[in-house]
């Protein structure tokens, strides 16, 4: 439901201490949000955050709308609940790169591949920061922490690649430094109709600092982001001289740069949202030779969970009447 009266940013804050470490990015996401909110007229009262365990749990007590604040890796299942029981809320979950990915990886892989009506929020530091720094799922190889003194062995889980993987129709990432395009992607989530997949990469200040230096940091934005926009070319660089280009010979994406051996513009891959395998391949990028992609890698629209459950709910009266037909039929017997 849209708000006669429009409210700001500030009204869909509760009254509760944020608290967060300073200079976490927690506080460019819920900004954010709370700017998207605003800006589509949302009402607080058929909104709902529901949030796991974590640093980015505490969301639905810093947030002035209905909030459920679930148990560890089951935020998915709940709000799935939440949103069938009553499919007009405006249902969100916003979670970690543990509670996700973990615990919680079996019930997040059936909400995309179920397509179930929500906007979810991943926030990856690629720590359990609330716990006091542990490995979690996203850890780098060799990061050294209390649960992996020597340095992680594990192959880190790609929370893009994963969504892409689980039948997602919407996967998108965000970087908490960046804003404006942060603000945009969350934006472009909220409007979709069916689950839509958002990976934000925020810095942990206190048990992972710098995770995201290389890509984060304000001085390489330029070069080191690749920002999406469907129907545009993908050139970054701070002199816009770079692009991604589609080789037809190694059937994968290479890295340019026009007017160096003949390259053009017309040669630079347009972005495609629509386009599968397009955002497979940009999901599946080595970010530390290629750019990080961000923004919007895949938008296919498609019947949520709820149009295709409508159906059936119409017709269950007749069926109860038939199951019921078929158990009081034949031999039958009343046991007082």
């Amino acid at each position: 439901m849209t708000l006669q009266t429009p409210l700001k940013p500030k009204d869909y804050a509760s009254d509760q201490e944020v608290r967060w470490c300073p200079g976490c990015g927690n506080y460019s996401v819920i900004k954010a949000v709370q700017k998207v909110l605003a800006d589509a007229g949302s009402d607080p009262a058929e909104t709902v955050f529901v949030s796991g365990i974590g640093c980015s749990s505490r969301f639905p007590y810093y947030m002035e709308t209905y909030g459920f604040h679930t148990i560890h890796g089951r935020a998915a299942a709940v709000a799935t609940g939440v949103k069938l029981a009553n499919p007009k809320l405006d249902v969100w979950v916003v979670s970690g790169d543990g509670d996700s990915l973990a615990i919680g990886g079996n019930h997040l892989l059936h909400v995309l591949r179920r397509n179930v009506d929500m906007t979810y929020l991943l926030l990856n530091n690629e720590i359990y920061g609330l716990t006091k720094g542990q490995a979690s799922p996203t850890s780098k190889v060799g990061l050294k922490t209390p649960t992996s003194p020597r340095g992680t062995l594990d192959e880190p889980v790609h929370p893009l690649r994963f969504a892409i993987g689980a039948g997602a129709r919407f996967v998108a990432r965000g970087v908490d430094t960046t804003q404006g395009m942060l603000l945009e992607t969350i934006k472009r989530a909220h409007a979709y109709h069916g689950a839509a997949f958002v990976e934000v990469l925020q810095n942990c200040l206190v048990f992972n600092d710098g995770s995201f230096d290389d890509v984060a940091e304000k001085s390489v934005i330029a070069d080191r982001q690749l920002q999406l926009v469907h129907g545009q070319p993908m050139i970054f660089g701070r002199e816009r001289n770079r692009g991604i280009r589609f080789n037809t010979g190694t059937l994968a994406l290479d890295m340019v740069t026009i007017g160096e051996n003949g390259v053009t513009e017309a040669d630079i891959l347009v972005h495609d949202e629509n386009n599968r395998a397009i955002a497979t391949m940009l999901a599946d990028l080595d970010t530390t030779v290629f750019p990080l992609p961000v923004g919007v890698l895949y938008a296919h629209p498609e019947a949520s969970f709820a149009d295709k459950l409508e159906p059936v709910e119409h017709d269950a009266p007749t069926l109860l009447q038939r199951l019921d037909k078929a158990l009081r039929s034949g031999n039958t017997w009343h046991v007082a």
